[in-house]
């Protein structure tokens, strides 16, 4: 009797458990809890070189549909708008990374070179596939 109810006490401690995880899993890319500008907000590196024209034209011609960080959705994900940041490398033109939230902003600025790789072998492939200029 007594071995029953130890094994339904640690039934439940495992089960709370395994809610606490899958609760919490997502939990890195609240935007709610999103640090810095606010949803949606664009983030502007040099407000001389960064004009609105430009940003329409890398908006269209951004080859993903997905963060690369987080693979969430971009549009009409679960992140609210997405997060554009531009970013920038001496001698090289801007850049436009659309990322789902602010957390993966951090994330992205941690190891650029990584998520720039996945944004421009998109590119090559839209490019190949005869999808933009």
């Amino acid at each position: 009797m007594k071995y029953f109810s130890t094994l339904k006490i640690l039934s439940a401690l495992l089960c709370s458990a395994a809610f606490t995880v899958v609760a919490f899993a997502h939990e890195g890319h609240d935007h709610n809890k999103a640090e810095g500008n606010s949803a949606g907000s664009f983030i502007k590196t040099d407000a001389a070189k960064v004009t609105a024209e430009w940003l329409a034209q890398a908006k269209k011609d951004y080859p993903l549909t997905l963060c690369p960080v987080s693979e969430d959705k971009l549009e009409e994900g679960d992140m609210g708008q997405p997060q554009d940041y531009v970013y920038r490398q001496e001698g090289k033109p801007d850049q436009l990374v659309r990322l789902c939230c602010n957390h993966c902003v951090k994330d992205f600025k941690k190891d650029p070179a990584k998520f720039l790789k996945i944004i421009d072998d998109a590119a090559a492939v839209k490019t190949k596939a005869g999808l933009t200029k």
